[in-house]
């Protein structure tokens, strides 16, 4: 059974910083889209920054020179560094693979994790 499990979320005060983790398990990742996706209440789920075939990263405009996608194939494990955190920021964090050629939406991703939830207080 694959499994994405993500960790790491919490209430931070504006120009924090957190590190989210998303262990995935029943599958080895490493040829796949991952991708971290947020939703804020009302708001459709957003693509944050994704690593393409483990080679090319994308980030949202947002968060350029914030947030850093990284990964670790040996964990079997991604990660989202996200620093100098804005209230803007607060939602449900998602991380999501994928073997298909898309990467941007969410309808591209076969599997999710159950979400975590980032707090920016202001």
């Amino acid at each position: 059974q694959v499994q994405l499990v993500e960790s790491g979320g919490g209430l931070v005060q504006t120009g924090g910083s957190l590190r989210l983790s998303c262990a995935a398990s029943g599958r080895t990742f490493s040829n796949y889209h991952m991708g971290w996706f947020r939703q804020a209440p009302g708001k459709e789920r957003e693509l944050v920054a994704a690593i393409k075939w483990a080679v090319y990263t994308y980030y949202t405009d947002s968060v350029k020179g914030r947030f850093t996608f990284s990964r670790d194939v040996a964990q079997n494990t991604v990660y989202l560094q996200m620093n100098n955190l804005k209230p803007e920021d607060t939602a449900v964090y998602y991380c999501a693979a994928t073997y298909s050629g898309g990467y941007s939406l969410p309808s591209d991703y076969d599997y999710w994790g159950q979400g975590t939830q980032v707090t920016v207080s202001s």
